[in-house]
Parts: C-alpha cells; sequence; structure tokens
C-alpha cells in the first residue's frame, strides 16, 4: 500500500463528495425500502408474502454479484482517477433506470406471473446487479481516500448524513406527493409513484456524479498477481469465516437493518392504515432527521472517548427500550408516537454514524492477520450481509402482514382494515425493532472484539507496518 503524494490534502471537499455519494445510493434504496412493499401490494395487487418473498430470494443473487464485484474492485488496476471512483461513472445510469423501472404502475392490470415476474426482473437488476457495482466500489472507496482513522471516521458520518438528507427528501416527499384521500380512507396512488421514481432516478444520477468529482483516492494498494492467486475466493471465505471482527459486524448490521427497515417498511401501514393520517409520516421523517443530527454531533466526541463500539453497543440497547416502551404504551394520539419513537431514531444514529467506520477498524484487523489488504473484498461481505439484512426485514414485514390477514384488495377499493389488523400493524412496528436493536446491542458488546484499546493497538501496528516500506 502506498500514498499519492501529489493529491491534494484530505478536506472538507472530500467529505462533501462522499456525502453526496449516499445521497445518491439512497434515492434508490430507500425509495425501495420506504415504498416498494407498500406498492405492490396495494397498487399492483400482490399479497405482502409473496412480494416478501422475491424480495428474499432475489438476494440470494448478491451471495454471487456482491463477493463478484469485491474481487474485480480488488483486481482492478489503479486509473488517473483512483481504483474504485470509474466504477460511479460507468454505473450511475443503468442503477437509476432500473430502479425507475421497479415502479411502472401499469403493470395494475396484468396477470399475476407477469406482475411476479417484473418484479423479480427488475428487482434483481437494480439491488442484485446495478447498486451492487456502483455500492461496492463507494464503500470501498472510504480507506482510499485516507488512511487516517479520524478521516475515516469523518467519512462514515458525512455518509451518514448522506444517507438521512435523502432519507428526510424521500421520507417527507412521498407522504405528501404519493397518497390521496378516498372517501374516509388514505390510500396511495400508484401514478404519482412512477413518477417520483423517475424523479429520484436523476437526482440519484447527479449525486453519484459530485461524489465522483470532488473526492480523490490518496491511499493505493494494488495487491501482486501472486498475491491475488493466494488469495483465491475460496481462501477469503475460509480466512472470513475465521475473522470474529467480520462475522460479529455482519451479525450487527443483519439485525440492525432488521430494525430499522422494519420501522421504516411499517411506516407506510401504520401511519395510513393505523392512524389514517399519510402526511404525519411526513413529520415522522423530519423527527428522525432530529434524532439523526443529534446523533452526528454526538457521535464524534463519544466514540473517541469511549469507543465506536462501545457507545454503539449502549445506544442500541437504548433504542429497543424505547420501542417496547411504545409496544406497551399503545399511543392513540399519532404525535405521541411520534415523538417517543424519535429516540429511538436517535439510539440507532449513534451506530449510523460509526457503522462504515468500523467496517475500515475490520479492513485493518484482516490485513495485520492475513497479510493483504483486500478493501473490496472485505467491504463485498459486508455489504451482501446488509442486503440479507434488507431481505430478512422485507420478508418479514410482508409476511407478518399476510400472518396478521392484510387485506390489500380492502386498500384498492377504499375499505378499512380490521381492528384486529391495525392492532397487528401496530405490533409488528415495535416489537421487531425492539428485537433487532437489542440483538445489536449485545452483539456489539458481547461478541465484535474490535474495542477502543485493540483499534488503537492495531492503528499503531499498521501506521509502523506501512512506514517500514
Amino acid at each position: 500500500m502506498k500514498r499519492n503524494k501529489t493529491a491534494r490534502p484530505f478536506g472538507f471537499r472530500d467529505k462533501l463528495g462522499y456525502l453526496f455519494g449516499d445521497f445518491g445510493n439512497d434515492f434508490t434504496f430507500l425509495l425501495s425500502t420506504m415504498l416498494l412493499l407498500k406498492f405492490y401490494t396495494d397498487v399492483i395487487g400482490i399479497s405482502g408474502a409473496t412480494v416478501g418473498t422475491v424480495m428474499m430470494v432475489a438476494r440470494f443473487a448478491d451471495a454471487f454479484t456482491d463477493v463478484a464485484m469485491g474481487r474485480i474492485c480488488d483486481k482492478s488496476p489503479i486509473t488517473r482517477a483512483g481504483k474504485f471512483k470509474p466504477w460511479l461513472l460507468r454505473m450511475c445510469g443503468p442503477v437509476a433506470i432500473a430502479s425507475f423501472l421497479l415502479y411502472q404502475s401499469s403493470l395494475a392490470s396484468a396477470p399475476e406471473p407477469i406482475k411476479i415476474l417484473w418484479l423479480l426482473a427488475t428487482y434483481v437488476l437494480w439491488g442484485s446487479v446495478f447498486y451492487t457495482s456502483i455500492n461496492i466500489p463507494y464503500g470501498s472507496m472510504a480507506s482510499a481516500i485516507s488512511a487516517d482513522p479520524a478521516d475515516r471516521q469523518s467519512l462514515s458520518t458525512y455518509r451518514t448524513m448522506g444517507g438521512t438528507l435523502a432519507g428526510l427528501i424521500v421520507g417527507v416527499g412521498i407522504p405528501l406527493f404519493a397518497y390521496d384521500k378516498v372517501g374516509e380512507q388514505t390510500v396511495i396512488n400508484g401514478s404519482k409513484v412512477t413518477v417520483i421514481a423517475g424523479i429520484f432516478s436523476l437526482l440519484s444520477v447527479a449525486c453519484y456524479l459530485l461524489c465522483y468529482f470532488l473526492t480523490t483516492e490518496r491511499v493505493l494498494s494494488e495487491a501482486s498477481r501472486e498475491q491475488h492467486q493466494l488469495h483465491s475466493v475460496k481462501a477469503m471465505f475460509s480466512n472470513a469465516v475465521k475473522n470474529r471482527a467480520l462475522i460479529s459486524i455482519i451479525g450487527a448490521s443483519v439485525v440492525m437493518l432488521l430494525a430499522q427497515l422494519t420501522l421504516q417498511n411499517m411506516a407506510s401501514y401504520i401511519f395510513p392504515d393505523y392512524y389514517n393520517n399519510a402526511a404525519a409520516q411526513s413529520a415522522s421523517t423530519v423527527c428522525m432527521m432530529g434524532g439523526m443530527v443529534a446523533a452526528a454531533l454526538l457521535a464524534k466526541p463519544l466514540s473517541k472517548r469511549f469507543g465506536k463500539a462501545e457507545i454503539s453497543a449502549v445506544s442500541n440497547l437504548f433504542a429497543a427500550a424505547v420501542c417496547l416502551f411504545l409496544f406497551f404504551l399503545r399511543p392513540q394520539n399519532v404525535w405521541v408516537y411520534i415523538g417517543i419513537q424519535t429516540l429511538s431514531w436517535l439510539g440507532l444514529g449513534i451506530f449510523s454514524m460509526v457503522s462504515w467506520a468500523l467496517i475500515t477498524d475490520v479492513i485493518d484487523a484482516s490485513e495485520l492477520k492475513n497479510g493483504i489488504r483486500e478493501d473490496g473484498s472485505i467491504y463485498a461481505l459486508y455489504s451482501f450481509a446488509r442486503k440479507l439484512g434488507q431481505a430478512l426485514a422485507a420478508g418479514t414485514s410482508g409476511w407478518l402482514l399476510t400472518v396478521i390477514g392484510y387485506d390489500q384488495s380492502a386498500v384498492l377499493s377504499g375499505e378499512p382494515q380490521s381492528s384486529q389488523v391495525l392492532n397487528g400493524i401496530f405490533n409488528i412496528s415495535t416489537l421487531v425493532p425492539a428485537i433487532g436493536f437489542a440483538a445489536l446491542g449485545l452483539i456489539l458488546w458481547l461478541w465484535y472484539p474490535l474495542h477502543k484499546k485493540q483499534v488503537e493497538q492495531n492503528v499503531a501496528r499498521l501506521r509502523e507496518k506501512h512506514e517500514e516500506r
């Protein structure tokens, strides 16, 4: 590993550029987590269990595409733009087009097999092929932009803020523009969703381009042909299984996404169905943004003093307690619900702000253990685990909606759900996140090994190792 000594110093321009990268990611990713299940149940007319199953099956393709893309990144030659940045330029168009094709309301009158096939084909193209081919290089860029742990923590914070800003636009915009009143019921409008998806696709391309032009890769690592032959895919998986830090952070990410995405998926049901107030979902997103901003202000000083893993464990146990409190309280006033739920976003936000810095700690530890730096491959395994979490959240939400008897035909005809279904929606929205947050906190506290002291030792050892070269 060497450094590009002619590159400009790391600064605000890199952090801003990296922020825009996740902004671009989340214009399509958050749209899928917040709206895809709702769109296909209420507009296209497919059962929640079927949508959840299709999304989970599609994620198995990522077992191959994520790892393959990670290996491609590691073996890619270093160009004038760097090793990872060129992929942003190549793939920003395809990922935007595939996302737009997912939300075609004209499919509502098609035969059900055609609807399911379209969902499967476009979801695989978007998530398993094009999103993978831009997200893996983007995530791997963090360790190439700077080798300094403080800089990487800043990049992690700015990345999370980029996603949060995208979430604000997506979360506020969708409830305000995608729903109509049909009688006394709040119903999603499929044609409006198609237009929104097109606008978000264009915005994602603009953000990817800003990320490309504002960031600079300074840490240039290119393993030799012999090293790559020695570290085959088989060897990579063998090393991964023995890597406690990697396996535990993968487990933490899976349960974190189960909790976070269940909150986001079920927001499209609890506000328009349980509270009959779609506009309140926009207010909830604004409050979520406030919680994430507070987390951004707290994350860096707290992680510097106590450690990233330590503060993440405590904050997520707190978030679990908040969700459990909501389950028992069951407020009938939507604003009370939003106010209390915001506290859980504060707890989750702490982990979100440091999560990308945690994976760079894992990459450093892996280099010390295995003697080769494989940013792309390790990030690919991590990304695959996150997609399993996404699939688990979508599958769980979809299956549980079917279990409680959610009737999409009633929605299409403007009829309300039964009180039993509404109570089931509330239970899913509070209990599943509580379980996920609690599991995340326990994993980071009891299983994940890279706590503050160990991370500092690894940074010092790597600095000595690189200075010897």
